[in-house]
């Protein structure tokens, strides 16, 4: 490319040695050779592209952040919201594999087309691929093979590694579409395998066939089993070289036979070989559809002919596209990385379901077309996700949050109740709460177009009075008593914030009488706060405290535990929707603040033969790690002490975010753990994710630019900040004082400029009076 520069590339991607991320010049130099020198120069070339447009903000996401650990997210290509995540998987099972992939692992079993960002559960890991250069007998159920993190790089949109094979595979996406191209040792023998099989972790195989099209193309499906108890996956595959023989395996004999011999309920495997490519690279398409083969050849054409440097630079565009509508200024890198990390993990999920025609089929094979012109989305995490990231989707996402609305009312209508944990359109029933309520209540209140709220209403009094889940005997004793109920604390908790939530869309519609019962539900937590411990506990169906009582007791036993993935400590503060009522349960707002105190300063341990690995990133009994804490640090601003809201926000974001694969302190969980970051990061949170008022804590950047739904901008900028300047002096609003200790929604639509002036110790008399604080319910 004439005038292009080259050099933003070579720092733009990552490559990774220990614990230092080094410049891909330097890499590149000692890297190229005859096999891999082709593939490089064309990643190369697709910054030049990104970089003769003034991008640039890519160049700070590392995907390799959260592989490590217990992150459980995957460092390969997709893009924003895409079906298709094209990334490696280690072959190896378990906890810290949910992703298909570890950072301290150094084996790959092949590429697949499906992955879940940051799961606590794993599973898809649908349509594996491995290109190696020797027939591979099917009984080698796991062929590993080796490679080096030296050897690996990934940015948004793109993926490469070198394995221990002599192979290159450089890998990029589209929606629908995923694009490989592989660089084989000259004078090899080239194959490709088809490893439909291949499961892991929850995931298992139930049946699978590979189809011969022509000389370059094959189509097939994987149906399998797991986590989502009915999953059809169909693909296509389209080769850049004929094909020289297509080899069919039956997964049960492991014998090989011939094409027409596989029948619709037998599991088989594929593996394509091809003559010498005389150092020619080989390119394949794969396309994914829910439907059927036929609409998994058309998105194909997602990726016309074959240019995979085009291909790579519309996926980083789509990147850049994203990153743009929060724009920071720092000198600070690491900041911009994980900054930037974190807002490109929150564009993983939910992910598109549907055809480019919106056509799909749902869990219980219906064939189905989203309507007016919408498309389908699926995975929602939603007890993860309705704190932050939905919250966050109604600033970024204003085009596609209407379709994400509306694929949760489309779950309703299939299946009668409202999403809790949707996989592939299948209600997996993971975890506590109906907060499929909240993520709707929040865009109903925002004013959200495209959302029939009269229609979302009546899903939402569905899920408040289905018959499972411990609802009926929480609507019976106004709590969930424990023993038939698992968990009752925490689904006393969160089925009384829901229905707060509805409350307030009944109060919206001018459902007075729903707006009535549902407040009186949504004061549930007070039945059961006991006074004599601090704490809010389990009671039996007779009305009596449970026992024995440890508030730092955690078990994935959910009949040994009263809370689900935490303990006492961590729920007692989940009543976002009413903090000051909360505190007067204490006797006092000091009191209250006294009990936010003590956690933070509690030993961090927790007690319990089983106590549950998510209950991580502890800072005395508040865990980061797990989401039932992330509004904890914004209480104190509810009650008259705003500042410890600064501290406390400032430690977590210092202690709990870094730039290395390691870098969250737990699961990120579909973009939530990232979303706190974004927020955070930002100067405000939504403490209670429902209606939009943003809590602020202590604002990390010079300035940040916010590109709005509303077409405007907001600047938030910092006066006076640094690393240690964390406490919050003053605020100017369109540079007028500002003395609330919050923003909402509207203000922040309407755009301009928001300062605050930073100090290196506390302003105690700012952010005192009443009518500065955020809001709190009243019953």
């Amino acid at each position: 490319m004439v005038g292009s520069k080259i050099m933003p590339f070579f720092v733009t991607g990552h490559y990774r040695a220990g614990k230092q991320t080094i410049p891909h010049i330097l890499y590149f130099r000692s890297m190229l050779n005859n096999n891999v020198k082709r593939s490089f120069i064309l990643i190369a070339t697709v910054f030049s592209v990104a970089t003769s447009f003034g991008q640039n903000l890519v160049k700070y996401v590392d995907p390799f952040i959260g592989t490590g650990g217990h992150g459980h997210t995957f460092p390969g290509a997709c893009v924003p919201f895409g079906m298709v995540q094209l990334s490696p998987d280690n072959g190896t099972q378990g906890w810290d594999w949910c992703s298909g992939y570890n950072y301290a692992d150094s084996t790959i079993v092949g590429f697949s087309h499906t992955h879940l960002s940051g799961t606590g559960v794993g599973d898809w890991i649908d349509v594996s691929v491995m290109p190696h250069t020797a027939h591979v007998d099917d009984a080698q159920r796991f062929f590993k093979v080796g490679f080096s993190h030296k050897n690996e790089q990934a940015g948004p949109g793109y993926y490469s590694v070198r394995m221990n094979n002599g192979v290159t595979a450089v890998l990029t996406a589209t929606e629908r579409c995923g694009l490989h191209e592989y660089i084989f040792p000259k004078g090899s023998t080239p194959y490709v395998r088809f490893h439909l099989t291949y499961q892991m972790n929850y995931d298992s195989a139930a049946f699978s066939k590979i189809n011969f099209v022509d000389d370059s193309t094959i189509t097939g499906y994987r149906y399998s089993t797991g986590w989502a108890k009915y999953q059809r996956v169909y693909f296509a595959a389209r080769l850049s070289a004929p094909i020289k023989k297509l080899h069919i395996f039956n997964n049960t004999t492991h014998q090989e036979i011939n094409v027409d011999e596989q029948n619709k309920e037998g599991r088989y495997n594929g593996e394509l070989e091809f003559a010498d490519l005389k150092g020619r690279p080989l390119m394949m398409k794969v396309a994914l559809s829910s439907v059927n083969e036929t609409k998994a050849l058309t998105s194909l054409d997602e990726i016309p002919g074959w240019n995979p440097s085009k291909v790579k630079a519309d996926a980083i565009n789509k990147w850049e596209a994203e990153l743009k509508k929060m724009e920071v200024k720092t000198n600070d890198d690491k900041l911009k990385r994980i900054f930037y990390t974190a807002l490109y993990h929150t564009c993983m999920a939910p992910t598109l379901y549907s055809d480019g025609d919106g056509e799909y089929q749902n869990a219980d094979g219906w064939k189905l077309k989203a309507k007016d012109g919408r498309q389908r989305y699926a995975v929602f995490s939603l007890w993860d996700t309705f704190r932050a990231l939905h919250p966050l989707l109604t600033i970024t996402q204003p085009g596609r949050l209407k379709d994400i609305i509306n694929s949760m009312l489309a779950f309703y209508d299939e299946t009668g109740l409202l999403p809790v944990w949707d996989l592939s359109t299948y209600e997996t029933n993971c975890m506590s709460g109906y907060h499929a309520v909240p993520v709707i209540a929040d865009a109903i209140l925002k004013n959200t177009d495209g959302i029939n709220a009269e229609h979302a209403f009546d899903a939402m009094k569905k899920s408040a009075y289905q018959e499972g889940r411990g609802v009926q005997p929480y609507c019976k004793y106004g709590y969930v008593p424990q023993g038939p109920s698992w968990h009752s604390v925490t689904k006393t908790l969160e089925y009384a914030y829901d229905d707060w939530c509805i409350a307030q869309v009944a109060k919206k519609l001018g459902k007075m009488d729903d707006h009535k019962l549902f407040m009186i539900r949504a004061s549930a937590y007070q039945t059961l706060f006991d006074k004599s411990t601090g704490f809010i506990r389990a009671k039996d169906s007779n009305g009596k405290w449970v026992e024995p009582f440890d508030p730092m007791y955690a078990s994935t036993d959910g009949s040994k535990s009263f809370y689900e993935e935490g303990n006492a400590w961590q729920y007692t503060f989940f009543v976002p929707h009413d903090v000051r009522g909360l505190a007067n349960a204490f006797g006092s707002n000091q009191k209250f603040i006294n009990k936010l105190d003590a956690m933070f300063q509690a030993p961090s341990a927790i007690k319990g033969e089983q106590a549950p690995p998510d209950v991580s990133g502890l800072i005395g009994q508040y865990a980061h790690g797990n989401e039932p804490s992330h509004h904890i640090a914004y209480m104190y601003s509810f009650v008259g002490e705003p500042w410890k809201t600064q501290k406390w926000v400032r430690t977590i974001l210092d202690s709990m975010y870094h730039d290395q694969p390691d870098g969250y302190a737990g699961n990120e969980d579909c973009g939530q753990m990232s979303a706190w970051a974004v927020w955070s990061m930002t100067g405000f949170y939504p403490a209670n994710p429902c209606g939009g008022e943003y809590v602020f804590g202590s604002p990390v950047f010079d300035e940040v630019t916010l590109q709005l739904p509303s077409g405007k901008t907001m600047k938030v900028k910092t006066k006076n900040g640094g690393k240690k300047n964390i406490y919050i002096q003053s605020v100017k609003l369109n540079g007028k004082p500002y003395t609330k200790t919050y923003i909402d929604h509207t203000t922040l639509l309407e755009g301009g400029e928001l300062e605050f002036e930073m100090g290196i110790v506390p302003n105690k008399k700012w952010g005192l009076a009443g009518k500065d604080l955020p809001a709190s319910a009243t019953f």
